[in-house]
Order: structure tokens, then C-alpha cells, then sequence
């Protein structure tokens, strides 16, 4: 969530944020509530003031009856003011809770999607001469994709992948994994692209894929709660993405200046109801209720934030580019963002079989949103604390990427040529039929 003390002083602009991100906030509550809220901090600490100086009087010696009947009334009006000030901040929580975060300067204002900016198109878009087909066609034709299976046992939106997609898929995690724990990799990636961030490695990292109601509340991921598998039993849900529970494995932690940026790169099964989307991509694995990810997640100084979200979209380009697919990154208007993100950025890539560019990648920066929900600061080094700012970005959505690479790889009998980056991770050049 934002600071208070940003709605206090400027009401009019957090509002407009909010009206910009088609968010509903109740600020003139949000705000009356608050001042209810000092107004009883104030009045319990007078009382414990009172409280203090009546005991004080009474040591050394036996207190008199008036002190011991002062002392239980103070008592009493203490428990009184703090049973009022806990419903108070039950009441303002919700609210609080509510406002969205502040998007950055740069992010283009729009109602929709269609107001989003495209900021460059990198790569050559494929030509053929043959008709290129979508990737549920080519994957039902060489047995890589099996949805009906997967119907028949677990319902629409779900599939099984076989054979050599497996390996594509292991092979994609290996080459994320092998250039996210190259400093020197790493150090390229920033030069090329102008970013200046110290250059530490990420730490592999297999997360839970289940997490606590209220932890999920914290990352400001619990909503919308209708795309959320939920174990009632428990009351635990599974994520959304890896980065879920990733951004908490640091809640209540106070870093040292000297120990940040703190990176992980993180490989899990995600999920996703997929509700209101009936009709939409309904063939294939692109919009399904479960799938697999790698992601990023990291936490930095204050005023290294934006560049940091900078460097993971370095990143994704030079994995996209080291694929050798055409791809398009997308600045993201207000309404198209998150509710914690106070900037975004997409990356788009053209598959041939739909003749179009699709989301692939997602790169999120929320400043210090996230981290004040979850308390996660940084001690500087000349003793002040300050709350850490965070990002988080996907490295490979692992069935949208092995889209990407058998639309633009196919070849005209129906096979599919493997990346050249990829084949030192697999025992095969193609996948064909056999």
C-alpha cells in the first residue's frame, strides 16, 4: 500500500491515480477514519502518561485507596480507547488496502489496453511459403500436445505435454537458469542496454506453490480472488506465479544497505481459473488453468528501482533475441496495470500461426507498495531505515515461449526445427513425426 501521509498531503492526486487505474477508493472515509485513528493513539498515550505518574507516586510506600482506584480507572480507560482504536484500523485496513499505487510519470494514461505504447520492435517478423499453422496443430500432428487426454481427467484448460516438448520445456529452464547465474552474462546484458545496477547474480530458487490467505493479501495478489484456486480446509491458495511467494520470503527482514539488490530467479507450476475467459483461446496451451514459469524477484535501494526493472527487461530481450523470435515491448497505460504496480512493461511476440504478437513477458515495478505491506526494509549505513523497493518480471512463461518457438520454427512438412541456443540441452535437432 502507499503512505498515508502521500493521501493526506495529496488526496486529489492519489484519486486521480486511483481513477486512472479504474480502481473505486473511498478517500474522504479512508481519511475521516484516519484521523479518528490519531485522535485515539493520542488519547491512549495520555492516559498511559497518567498512568505512569500515578504509579511513580506510589513507590517507595503503600499507594492510598485513591491512588489504587485512579490507577484501575486509568486502567480501564486505557483498554476502553484501545478496544475503539483496534475497530478503527479494522475498518480503515480494507480501505487503505484498496488504493492503488501511484503510477510513474512515463506511464501512458488510457482506459483499456488499447491505450498501451509500443516502445520498439525487435527482430524480423517470418515469412513462409507455406501456411503457417497454429502450435495445438502442430502439437496434436507430432503427439506433443495431448489436450483430449487431459480433458478427460481434469477438465478443459489443461493438457499433457510429451516426447520432445518436455525436453524443449527443461531445455528453455536450463539456458533461464544458466544466464541468470552469469555475472558476466550478466554484466553484458547491462552494458549493451545502458542500465547501470550493480551486477549480482540471482539465486535459483523452487518455491512453495501454496501460501497463506493473509500472505497473499500482502503481496497484493489475493484479488482478483474469482482466478484463485483456493483449499478452504487450509485456507491456502495456490499462486499465480512464482513471484507470489517469492516477494514474502523477506517479510518482517530489515537488510543492510551493503546486502542489496537481493535477486531470485524462481521455476514453479502456477494457476489460474481463468475466469470470465470462456471463448478465448480455448484451443492449445496458451490460456490455461495450469502452467509453468520462471521468474524473477528482487529488492532493491530506493533509487535503484526503475533501473533494476530496466535491467530484468534487458534480460528478457536478450533471452527472446538469443531464441531468434520478433517481439514488440509494450509501455503499459494505467488501466491495464495492477493495482500494486506503479509501472509496467510487456513484451509481445509475433506468432506466425495467429499472425499477431502476444503476451509473453510481464515486467512489474511497485516501488515500495508491496514492501510496506510486508515490512521489508533496509538499514542504511548511516542508521536510518527505509522500506526496500520491488520488482518482479518472467523470465520464460514456459508454454507461451514453446508456442513462440514451434509457430516461428515450424517447417513445411509439419516439423519443428529446435532453437540453436537450445540444442546443446536436447538429443535431437527437430521434432518430426515418427
Amino acid at each position: 500500500m502507499i503512505d498515508i501521509e502521500i493521501i493526506r498531503r495529496e488526496k486529489s492526486r492519489v484519486q486521480e491515480a486511483a481513477r486512472n487505474k479504474n480502481v473505486t477508493v473511498d478517500l474522504d472515509r479512508l481519511l475521516k477514519l484516519d484521523e479518528k485513528r490519531r485522535e485515539l493513539a493520542q488519547g491512549v498515550a495520555s492516559v498511559e502518561q497518567k498512568r505512569n505518574k500515578v504509579a511513580k507516586a506510589g513507590q517507595g510506600g503503600r499507594p492510598s485507596v485513591e491512588a489504587i482506584a485512579q490507577g484501575k480507572e486509568l486502567k480501564e480507560e486505557v483498554a476502553r480507547l484501545q478496544a475503539q482504536l483496534e475497530e478503527i484500523e479494522k475498518e480503515l485496513a480494507p480501505l487503505l488496502e484498496a488504493v492503488p499505487n501511484i503510477p510513474s510519470e512515463d506511464t501512458p494514461i488510457g482506459k483499456d489496453e488499447s491505450a498501451n505504447v509500443v516502445v520498439r520492435h525487435v527482430g524480423k517478423v517470418p515469412t513462409f511459403d507455406f501456411q503457417p499453422k497454429e502450435h495445438w496443430e502442430l502439437g496434436e500432428a507430432l503427439g506433443i500436445i495431448d489436450i483430449e487426454t487431459a480433458a478427460n481427467i481434469s477438465g478443459s484448460r489443461f493438457y499433457y505435454l510429451k516426447g520432445e516438448l518436455v525436453w524443449l520445456e527443461l531445455a528453455l529452464i536450463q539456458h533461464a537458469f544458466r544466464v541468470l547465474t552469469d555475472t558476466n552474462t550478466l554484466r553484458s546484458i547491462a552494458e549493451k542496454a545502458g542500465v547501470r545496477v550493480p551486477v549480482t547474480p540471482f539465486l535459483p530458487v523452487l518455491p512453495p506453490v501454496l501460501m497463506k490467505s493473509e500472505v497473499m493479501q500482502k503481496m497484493a495478489r489475493l484479488e482478483p480472488r474469482e482466478q484463485r484456486y483456493h483449499t478452504p480446509t487450509d485456507d491456502l491458495y495456490l499462486v499465480g506465479s512464482a513471484e507470489h511467494t517469492l516477494g514474502p520470503m523477506h517479510m518482517g527482514h530489515t537488510f543492510r544497505e551493503e546486502d542489496l539488490p537481493r535477486r531470485y530467479v524462481g521455476f514453479s507450476t502456477a494457476f489460474r481459473r481463468e475466469a470470465g475467459t470462456y471463448g478465448k483461446d480455448t484451443r492449445g496451451i496458451l490460456r490455461v488453468h495450469q502452467f509453468d514459469k520462471v521468474e524473477l524477484e528482487s529488492f532493491t535501494l530506493p533509487e535503484t528501482g526503475v533501473a533494476e526493472q530496466d535491467f530484468m527487461v534487458a534480460i528478457q530481450e536478450h533471452l527472446m533475441q538469443s531464441l531468434g523470435v520478433a517481439y514488440q515491448v509494450v509501455l503499459k497505460c494505467t488501466a491495464d496495470m495492477g493495482t500494486p504496480n506503479a509501472r509496467g512493461i510487456d513484451i509481445e511476440t509475433w506468432l506466425p500461426g495467429q499472425n499477431r504478437y502476444r503476451e509473453t513477458h510481464s515486467a512489474d515495478y511497485m516501488s515500495d507498495y508491496q514492501a510496506r505491506r510486508l515490512n521489508t526494509k533496509v538499514k542504511r549505513a548511516s542508521g536510518k531505515k527505509e522500506l526496500v523497493h520491488m520488482n518482479d518480471a518472467t523470465v520464460f512463461a514456459i508454454g507461451r515461449t514453446l508456442i513462440a518457438v514451434m509457430e516461428n520454427y515450424q517447417l513445411p512438412d509439419g516439423s519443428i526445427a529446435v532453437p540453436e541456443v537450445l540444442k546443446p540441452y536436447v538429443p535431437f535437432e527437430r521434432i518430426a513425426r515418427t
